[in-house]
């Protein structure tokens, strides 16, 4: 029997709502999580969270989309480059979890983070992080666009007929964002909102929040 392909928003830190939401999937080795990007900074549990991936990556197929806060962290720690943009958005919290001292940060953590994708495509789905430049091809997509672009509200349908399910956007009302064609499900976890995830062949939400509260589909998008 096939899997389920399980798509996580921005976690963002927000570890106890990773905690909770994992917890209540059920999740079996034949399933696939696709996580958005942006795992780390403002929230506290960077360290936690990538903990719990990298115990999830035992469980089941894992797929890391690269945010564009998983780039600044690598750009800082890698290269020494714009660490004090990368500490003001956020990445003092991320030191924080590991005790302030970025020579804490274990080395697998890194490799998880520097294995993060530009994208990943299912038989029906894109996965992105943020946004899709127009009328470029997937190939061709530029980091800018990719990681650091928000979404309009006007993104067009791809031509090919898939769905872009992406985060970086984020729904201050806990609420994810359905367009034509695109869905977005960064809903604010670190800013006192909940972490999404969607099943993507049934369509199904299901929501943790830093409390600890889990609700599932009819309690946030009634249909």
């Amino acid at each position: 029997m096939p899997g389920r392909t399980l798509a996580i928003g921005d976690i963002h830190g927000s570890d106890k709502a990773l905690e909770t939401l994992l917890h209540s999937l059920s999740i079996v080795e034949a399933d696939t999580v696709v996580v958005l990007g942006d795992i780390v900074d403002r929230g506290p549990g960077s360290k936690q969270a990538i903990e719990q991936l990298l115990d999830l990556r035992q469980r089941c197929r894992v797929v890391l989309i690269l945010g564009n806060h998983e780039e600044m962290l690598l750009e800082a720690i890698d290269h020494g480059i714009a660490v004090e943009s990368w500490l003001r958005y956020g990445g003092t919290a991320t030191l924080f979890s590991y005790d302030g001292d970025q020579r804490k940060i274990p080395p697998e953590h890194l490799d998880f983070l520097r294995s993060g994708l530009d994208f990943w495509e299912a038989e029906h789905e894109l996965f992105i992080h943020a946004n899709l430049e127009p009328g470029v091809s997937l190939d061709q997509q530029q980091p800018e666009w990719l990681r650091w672009t928000h979404l309009t509200g006007h993104e067009k349908p791809l031509a090919s007929g898939k769905r872009v399910i992406c985060g970086h956007t984020p729904q201050r009302s806990g609420l994810p964002l359905e367009l034509a064609g695109w869905t977005c499900i960064d809903t604010y976890a670190w800013g006192g909102g909940w972490l999404t995830c969607l099943d993507v062949e049934t369509n199904e939400y299901f929501q943790a929040n830093q409390m600890g509260k889990l609700r599932r589909d009819a309690e946030i998008m009634p249909r």
